[in-house]
């Protein structure tokens, strides 16, 4: 059997893999192991007990998902302060705003309505390490904690949790934005109120799709995995820029007034500029992950910032923020950090940044977008494969060491298993589309070869 645990918290389909049984057992397993020996004297002195978020995006499995974390935590002595439907950073936040001992958010992200997934947060709304997961997964098999009487936990409405919250975006401004006309795509999820909201009280003039939720419809057409929608609205109402969230609004990708797609790396290039210009981007560092453009790394370069690289996943990010003491860094997928307001991905508030970087230059986003080249990119999953084995196959990294040679220091390659199904990504990026793809196939047609399993 795999990890329970993947890049991003427990995933899988709803009432298939995620059962209520399954998620009150892991529920039960993480209080015991967030709560064991934590400040275990002050919670006595105090005569209280732990207390813990939890949130979902409005995916219809997520209110008995939902329902299923509150039981496993309350059954274990925990007290529970249900946000509702909110962002999966609000949940980040407000556990460290309120001083929660861990936070649990309900949702599968980008994924379709009929997925979803439990991730953790722990003490100060950061997500948890390995080592805790696996320590989770074991527990799952153990004795949980059997309070009985005035001891079980308590469950109640965290009533002013989306308040908090706009409050906490707004306060990240120094600058209203009026005058600004944004084009927003909620992907019918978590943000579909906040975002609009927030951009409205900053004084930016906006124009929402994808805001309205019915419990199936998450990221179905809309949202950052389906970009057409936004592109077309921006491009038709005369917006200044556009931008797109995830279903549980940890990510942002934007679309320029032409309509051209304007991603996570970009993005991160024109924020990490204007922060170092601000003397606001700590050890003038980017922090980055394997699978960013080779552009971002030149233009970074360029502006005397250095880039540090780190593995898939954002929580890898925010570790490499933590031990570099860096205060930006994200994903090419839109999840970015900022590490003096946030403790994980949150696209809202990336959206309301970049649009202060637009009023505050005069510039316009595609005008902004120059700061960086985007080298063609080209990704193929080859699945069916046995990843274990990518590293000690000689062919396979004979072939890679070709490709690298050929591409010199006009491109890149990466082969990387993926870390939740049995494929191997191959990347490759060139000065030109036709060399990429060439490339690109080349090596998973060698990797498919050498490491098929079946």
């Amino acid at each position: 059997m795999g990890r329970l645990f993947g890049t991003d918290g427990v995933r899988g389909l709803a009432n298939g893999e995620l059962t209520a049984d399954m998620v009150v057992r892991l529920s039960q397993a993480a209080a015991y192991v967030l709560t064991k020996g934590r400040h275990a004297e002050e919670l006595k002195a105090e005569g209280r007990r732990p207390r813990a978020v939890i949130a979902r995006d409005p995916r219809v499995s997520g209110e008995f998902l939902s329902s299923a974390v509150s039981a496993g935590l309350a059954s274990s002595g925990i007290d529970v302060w249900d946000a509702g439907v909110v962002p999966t950073p609000a949940t980040a936040y407000l556990v460290r705003d309120g001083g929660f001992d861990f936070g649990v958010m309900v949702s599968a992200s980008h994924n379709p309505a009929p997925d979803n997934g439990i991730k953790f947060f722990s003490f100060g709304g950061t997500k948890l390490p390995d080592e805790v997961e696996d320590r989770i997964e074991d527990a799952m098999v153990k004795q949980a904690l059997i309070p009985i009487g005035a001891d079980v936990g308590r469950i109640k409405r965290f009533a002013d949790a989306e308040d908090r919250y706009v409050m906490h975006l707004l306060s990240t401004l120094d600058r209203d934005l009026t005058g600004l006309h944004v084009a927003i795509d909620c992907a019918h999820g978590a943000a579909s109120g906040i975002s609009p909201r927030v951009f409205r009280d900053a004084g930016a003039t906006v124009t929402v799709i994808g805001n309205e939720p019915d419990g199936l419809n998450i990221n179905h057409g809309y949202g950052s995995t389906h970009l057409e929608n936004l592109q077309h609205t921006v491009v038709s109402v005369g917006a200044d820029f556009g931008i797109a969230h995830d279903g549980d609004a940890d990510r942002t990708l934007a679309i320029d007034h032409t309509g051209q797609v304007i991603d996570g790396d970009q993005i991160m290039a024109i924020l990490a500029v204007s922060m170092k210009d601000e003397g606001k981007l700590a050890s003038e560092t980017l922090v980055a992950t394997v699978m960013s453009n080779l552009g971002l790394r030149k233009a970074m370069a360029t502006h005397g910032i250095s880039l540090m690289e780190s593995a898939v996943g954002d929580r890898y990010v925010l570790e490499d923020l933590a031990a570099t003491g860096a205060s930006l860094g994200g994903e090419q997928s839109g999840h970015i950090i900022f590490t003096e307001h946030s403790t994980t991905g949150d696209g809202v508030l990336t959206g309301i940044q970049l649009a202060r970087e637009v009023i505050k230059t005069g510039k316009s986003l595609a005008e902004l977008a120059g700061v960086m080249k985007v080298y063609p990119q080209v990704l193929i999953n080859v699945s069916g494969v046995d990843r274990a084995s990518l590293a000690a196959d000689e062919v396979v990294q004979a072939a890679r060491a070709q490709a690298e040679e050929e591409l010199g220091d006009t491109g890149r390659v990466l082969l990387r298993p993926s870390g939740t199904e049995a494929l191997i990504r191959v990347m490759v990026e060139a000065a030109d589309e036709a060399t990429a793809q060439r490339i690109a196939q080349s090596l998973a047609s060698v990797v498919k070869d050498r490491l098929t399993t079946t």
